[in-house]
Order: structure tokens, then sequence, then C-alpha cells
């Protein structure tokens, strides 16, 4: 992370930029097209986004990479005692976790709630558990934790000027975790999982075997058309809620979600064959985003200035 950034948000504490800088290279390492359109933003309000991913990475690595080694009752004793240290940490207000530190400093600045990181351990610890869901209302309750509430933590950062912008926040980190569902559907399977509901794939005639075979037929492709549908519907309902936050925020919004919701674009370009090829955002269509909105950046932070840093101490914003 530049110095530029955290000097712009008011971090000082050299223990504190450590662990900021770590959370930007979670950030950088596993979620390019995040961390692409995190440049976007101020630079006062990256080192806070870069935070709220370094947790989030951080429990997802316990659950499927870190812990590989271990047994899902283990991983599920590393994530609890780890989420509960995390808990107590924020109560006390401070960390010594390299990770922790910077988010438990995040949550203090903006005022972000408690109970969005709880749904979002409860998510994780629901992957250890759970191998299919049986409705997407099943299936809501997690994605809710895991995808919804990531939404919600970064809002407050982003300077809403209406308290709609959650609701749409919502939908757009729904969206994002859905078309992710659908480009994974293969290696969701390698890991025992099938996040598309049994029921919506039995409506066309499909079943858990049916994927699990691993071959593309008309009524998977049907299965996966409605479901790219239901991206595309929860995208078209979140773009207002873009207009509703902070000017200098929205070109980081916007290009993340035509990039995000785009996956399920690159899945009808690959036929639905989500079982032998993963679906990517070329980099073409990657810069061709980036670079307009880049452009866009600049010119509202010029225009408006580029929001409240809370680390300078600005008001929160109550409704």
């Amino acid at each position: 992370m530049s110095r530029r950034d955290l000097d712009a948000a008011g971090i000082v504490d050299p223990a504190l930029r450590a662990s900021y800088e770590r959370c930007r290279q979670l950030n950088a390492e596993h979620g390019k097209t995040y961390y692409l359109a995190t440049l976007l933003l101020p630079p006062a309000k990256r080192p806070y986004v870069h935070a709220l991913y370094g947790f989030a990475r951080y429990a997802d690595e316990i659950v499927d990479d870190l812990a590989s080694t271990l047994t899902d009752q283990e991983k599920a004793d590393l994530l609890r005692t780890w989420g509960e240290q995390f808990f107590a940490d924020l109560r006390r207000g401070r960390s010594d976790d390299e990770v922790c530190r910077a988010v438990i400093d995040t949550v203090q600045r903006w005022d972000i709630p408690v109970e969005h990181f709880e749904a979002f351990l409860h998510s994780m610890a629901m992957d250890l558990t759970v191998t299919e869901y049986a409705t997407y209302d099943d299936l809501y309750e997690y994605v809710y934790g895991s995808a919804a509430v990531i939404g919600l933590q970064m809002v407050p950062i982003l300077e809403p000027s209406s308290p709609e912008a959650y609701e749409r926040a919502k939908d757009l980190g729904v969206a994002f975790q859905l078309a992710n569902f659908v480009r994974d559907v293969g290696e969701d399977l390698e890991r025992g999982r099938v996040y598309l509901p049994l029921d919506e794939l039995a409506r066309y005639g499909v079943s858990r075997g049916d994927l699990e075979a691993r071959v593309i037929t008309p009524a998977i492709r049907s299965a996966l058309e409605f479901q790219i549908a239901r991206v595309r519907r929860l995208e078209e309902e979140s773009r207002a809620g873009i207009a509703m936050l902070h000017p200098s925020s929205q070109p980081c919004i916007e290009a993340a979600r035509v990039l995000y919701c785009g996956i399920v674009d690159e899945v009808e370009a690959i036929g639905y064959d989500v079982f032998s090829t993963r679906a990517t955002v070329p980099l073409s269509r990657r810069l061709a985003v980036a670079l307009p909105a880049w452009r866009e950046a600049r010119g509202a932070r010029r225009r408006y200035g580029e929001g409240h840093p809370r680390g300078l101490h600005a008001p929160a914003a109550h409704w």
C-alpha cells in the first residue's frame, strides 16, 4: 500500500500501518478484480476496503486453504477460535492479530455493525457441514452471510446519501456470489459442494448426480440459464444504489458491478461448459472497463471532493 493511501486515511501507528499493508497484500494476491476496482476509490478509503477483504479472505483460507491437512472438525474449531478472539479483541478495541488489527480499526472508524461479521463467520462455518441446499431460501442463509454482508460492511465507507443504499448493496453482493456459483460449479463439486438450489435444478430435470457426471446437457444448460437470469435481475435492481453513494465512490462500484456480473456473460461465451473451462473476464474487457472508470473517478474527485476520511475524524452518518 502506498504511504499516500495510509497518510490520506490518517493511519499513523506503525503496527497498524503494517496490518493494513498485510490486508492489501491479501487483496492484491487473491482478489485481483476486486483490487483493481478498489484503486478507483479515493486514496483515503482504500485501506479500509483492503481490511474488510483481508478479514474475509483470511476466514476463507481457514475453511478451504490454510487448513487443507485438517479435518472439517479441526477447521471448524480453528475458525471458531479465531472468530472468538476477533470478537474479544473488538470488545477491547485492539488486536495483536496481523489481519484483525486493521479490521478492528476499520470497524471502529466507520461504525460497522458487529453482526455483519457474525453472519459472515456463520456462513463460513456452514461450508464445513453443508454440502447442498434444497431451496433458494436455504441457500440465501449462506449467501447473506458470505456476500450480502460484505456489501453492508462497505456502504458506510462509500458514504451513502440514503438508507436505501444498504438494500441495493445486499442485492449486488448476492449477485456477485451467485455469478461465482454459476462459474464455479465444477470447482465446487471438487470440494463436495453444490451451491445451485436442488429444487430449481429439478425443475429442469437435473440432479446432483447429473452435475457430478460433468457433462453439459441441454437440461443443465437450461438450469444455468435460469440462475444467470437471477444474477442479472439482482444486478439491475442494485444499480439504483450506486447513484446513492458519494460521487467519488460510484466509479469503483460501477466497475465492480460490470466486471463481477460479467462473469455470467463469459459462462455463456464458453457454451455453459463450467466443468472443463473456467469462465474469466478477459484482460481486454477489464481494461476497457477500468480505464474509463479511472478517468471518471478522477473527475468525480475534482468536482465533488473525496468524501470524509474517517481517519481524520469526520462525523458518522446517522439515519
